[in-house]
């Protein structure tokens, strides 16, 4: 069974594209705008052929877990930098930030490949998860913000968890337990209500936007879902994964919701129009849509796998049909 996904032709045609670096797209965090596997960065194609069910010791996801370990590296070398190159130039502190981006999501593509019990690993995380827990410990997480000319922004010092951060941990139970009071403070920080004001933060001299920092809950009303259901489905199989789903009542209910739009044969089906559902969220690519069918039945296999690997997260019992 483990060999099917090998002849998947998507992911066959995914993996082809990677040099001989062992990087895709020569960037870390790019993410198609066409379905050109060209163009694909290097964590987005590395997580997405672990979920076509890739095992981590192919040739490919070998190739680039070299290029992956070094990112976890605690330094600010601009060589490492690759798309983020240009844009940061020598200002120390955007390469700083530049860095600490990249190092994040490197872990959490490698926390997602199984690699918890590498001591590189657990080490990133440790210094990674310490440094959020330490600013949500802090009196600042309650008054993040700054006011910077006639903006509110973030402060330089915040350390809000970034979708990144929340993929490392739930993809790391063992550590998960082992800091389990982070965690809890963790899911205090993702169950608030989300700020109106976009997440921009004070980078040195610069404000810089921080799109990929979760400053509360994103899924904070129904509509939220309805008109990114690619990005609820991935928040809330994100929370099953790291037991913080059936503690929130509204994510609950957003499930069940999603449960309830199936149709006799268990399929689930949109509320509204008959088109597959889209994102252009960044933070979903990776996991969404792995079936390129946009036709028939076919445009629904994505989100109803999803739900039935959500119910099988909460352990709820799966029975085929």
């Amino acid at each position: 069974m483990a060999a099917l996904a090998l002849g998947f032709v998507p992911a066959l045609r995914l993996a082809m594209a990677q040099s001989a670096e062992g990087t895709w797209g020569n960037s870390i965090l790019g993410v198609p705008s066409t379905d050109d596997p060209s163009q694909v960065g290097t964590i987005p194609a590395f997580r997405r052929l672990i979920e076509y069910g890739w095992d981590r010791e192919s040739p490919p996801l070998i190739r680039a877990r070299r290029v992956l370990f070094r990112l976890l590296a605690e330094d600010n070398d601009a060589d490492q930098l690759y798309e983020f190159r240009a844009a940061t130039g020598s200002d120390p502190d955007l390469i700083h930030r530049a860095r600490g981006i990249l190092r994040e999501a490197a872990a959490a593509a490698l926390a997602h490949a199984g690699y918890e019990d590498d001591p590189r690993l657990r080490g990133a995380a440790r210094r990674i998860l310490g440094r959020v827990d330490a600013w949500l410990s802090s009196p600042q997480a309650a008054k993040p913000w700054v006011r910077v000319g006639n903006r509110q922004v973030l402060a330089a010092e915040a350390c809000p968890p970034s979708m990144n951060v929340l993929t490392m941990v739930a993809h790391m139970p063992l550590f998960r337990s082992e800091h389990h009071t982070q965690v809890r403070r963790l899911l205090a920080h993702v169950s608030q209500p989300q700020p109106r004001q976009e997440p921009c933060q004070l980078v040195g001299k610069h404000i810089v936007a921080q799109p990929h920092l979760i400053l509360g809950d994103p899924l904070g009303n129904r509509n939220v879902a309805d008109a990114d259901v690619p990005f609820a489905i991935t928040w809330l199989e994100l929370m099953a994964r790291l037991q913080f789903l059936r503690r929130n009542e509204g994510w609950v209910h957003l499930f069940e919701r999603f449960l309830d739009d199936r149709d006799r044969d268990f399929v689930w089906h949109p509320h509204r129009g008959s088109a597959k559902p889209r994102t252009e969220n960044p933070d979903v690519w990776a996991v969404f849509p792995l079936d390129e069918g946009a036709a028939g039945e076919d445009r629904w296999s994505d989100v109803t796998f999803r739900l039935g690997l959500i119910a099988r997260l909460l352990g709820r019992p799966i029975e085929p049909v």
